[in-house]
């Protein structure tokens, strides 16, 4: 029996309804894990990071050794609660994505063919990876790059970095969902080549445009403002490029 818009409707309703419960849920859970969630949040800010454990072992011990002076301080009255609410919201998003992307698809599917069905899944997980992948290069590589060479700057001595709580947690957070959604350019530009607007030999020929505009794109995105982070965010965002090439 074919369904009518109205039916199609209350399919999406109750899509929309279990996917808000599916995220209060989980954003409930990452809240009621304060310490474990935090201790990730701020693990690029302690000495013995994974990356800076890694990079003492390359070049000797001693790099991350000037971690130990930066400290966080709080200036407002509310906002240790409130950046709680937001990270476990944010977090909770991310735990419950998988189940939303079902849901969508599940919503979805009756209308494609199952060749359609293939590739739509395919492309889901495809996407899924890229995102995922780009959160993580923020964790491991981006973020604690950047975090070491602005937070022990000093113009002077007698300047002590004291970082605010809610700059560190802003700065993470954007940064992380800028470069899993940027991490989506190699499928975009896939689906422009399946539609025949773009072509690899175009893409070679503009290279160099692209550099530039991708030196333009991590500028307003990157929150510090800073060369060292820009170059940070950059450089992956021309291998992705370079990759596209090669979908394409």
């Amino acid at each position: 029996m074919e369904k009518t818009f109205w039916d199609h409707l209350d399919e999406l309703r109750g899509v929309l309804i279990r996917c808000l419960i599916a995220w209060a849920v989980c954003a409930t859970a990452m809240f009621c894990f304060r310490d474990t969630l935090f201790a990730v949040l701020f693990a690029p800010a302690n000495p013995d990071f994974i990356t800076y454990r890694l990079i003492d072992r390359l070049l000797g011990q001693g790099w991350s050794g000037d971690m130990s002076t930066v400290s966080f301080i709080n200036t407002q009255l509310s906002a240790q609660f409130t950046v709680h609410l937001r990270v476990a919201a944010l977090m909770g998003l991310v735990v419950a994505f998988p189940f939303l992307i079902g849901q969508a698809y599940g919503f979805v599917a009756p209308a494609l063919y199952p060749k359609e069905k293939r590739a739509a899944a395919r492309i889901i997980g495809f996407g899924t990876l890229l995102f995922l992948g780009g959160v993580a290069l923020n964790y491991f590589v981006i973020f604690p790059f950047a975090f070491r060479f602005l937070a022990t700057y000093q113009v002077q001595p007698q300047v002590v970095n004291q970082i605010a709580l809610d700059s560190y947690v802003s700065t993470f957070l954007i940064l992380s969902l800028l470069m899993g959604i940027l991490f989506e350019l190699p499928l975009v530009v896939w689906a422009l080549g399946k539609a025949g607007l773009v072509q690899a030999a175009w893409l070679k020929h503009y290279r160099r445009h692209a550099i530039v505009v991708l030196l333009v794109v991590a500028a307003v995105i990157t929150p510090t403002g800073d060369a060292f982070t820009l170059l940070l965010v950059t450089l992956p965002l021309y291998l992705l490029y370079e990759l596209s090439i090669r979908l394409v």
